[in-house]
């Protein structure tokens, strides 16, 4: 008959203990705390959006959809003189140029500033980052003073996005990621099959950067689509140019205004968060393993 020898645990050390399902309750209570924070504000938001305007600020509120959609829409359609659709276009159309040449540009100086060595390459990267310092408020009155004088573009929806095309903040990301991810080896291979530079960039690189082309494009779009004070200077006010911030803004009239169609607001604010939504779920996997890379050591 055989024992088995029982092993001892070397002196100073500590043994790892199994935790029991009961003392993750705590852990998964504060989860679910968190999920139903977050949540419920967006299922209430709906909820609100198919309730009349009387009925959207009652006590107790509303926990489920009403039959008032159609109406809401209508008096969206009515309050905004039939432009929401425009609207939406116009706040599409600039978040989705912002992030694609936010991406491209952001991109190509990254991957230059990671993977070229050229004459004064130290002090340009350290001049973009010093660009980072200033507050955004002290660019507001040079930047409309550019585009109005210099430019002509105030009024247009290019004031927006083509400022930001190639910010310091994309730069510095893209170039961070590009040299932890990307070897020198892999692109030298690539110029020795005779690839050209332009070629490495869009067949080598652009496919092993997408976990933090998807996070800088979530952050771009996000911030491109609710750019109030943005849309406010350069003054798209007028009905084909619009944002869905600024007819937000409108639609509220003031604190202290009573007639105020709530039910066309919450309708415009689904409207609004939607894409939002639609964007995030679409690249949130890609977003957490941008934000998670280099977390874990190898």
């Amino acid at each position: 008959m055989t024992t088995t020898p029982v092993q001892h645990a070397a002196p100073g050390t500590r043994t790892r203990r199994t935790r029991l399902p009961w003392q993750r309750v705590p852990i998964w209570a504060l989860m679910l705390l968190a999920c139903f924070l977050s949540v419920v504000p967006f299922y209430l938001m709906f909820v609100w959006a198919s309730h009349p305007s009387a009925e959207v600020f009652t006590f107790p509120p509303h926990l489920w959809f009403g039959d008032a959609l159609a109406r809401n829409w209508q008096g969206l359609m009515q309050v905004t003189d039939g432009q929401a659709p425009r609207q939406f276009w116009n706040s599409l159309y600039i978040a989705l140029v912002s992030t694609l040449t936010t991406l491209f540009f952001c991109s190509l100086a990254g991957y230059a500033f990671a993977m070229y060595d050229f004459r004064g390459k130290a002090a340009l990267f350290a001049f973009i980052l010093g660009t980072m310092l200033i507050p955004p408020l002290v660019m507001d009155i040079p930047s409309f003073l550019v585009m109005n004088n210099v430019l002509g573009w105030v009024g247009e929806p290019r004031a927006l996005w083509v400022p930001g095309m190639a910010n310091a903040f994309g730069i510095f990301l893209m170039r961070q990621y590009i040299m932890s991810a990307l070897p020198r080896e892999l692109i030298e291979a690539a110029r020795m099959d005779g690839a050209t530079e332009f070629g490495i960039y869009r067949q080598v690189v652009l496919p092993l950067i997408r976990p933090i082309l998807a996070t800088l494009g979530v952050v771009t779009f996000v911030g491109a689509w609710n750019n109030f004070k943005g849309a406010l200077i350069m003054k798209l006010s007028e009905p084909d140019t619009m944002t869905l911030p600024l007819s937000l803004r409108r639609l509220g009239g003031g604190a202290t205004n009573v007639n105020v169609d709530w039910g066309a607001i919450m309708m415009l604010v689904v409207i609004t968060v939607i894409p939002l939504l639609i964007v995030f779920l679409l690249a949130s996997r890609q977003v957490i393993s941008g934000l998670t890379s280099g977390a874990v050591k190898d």
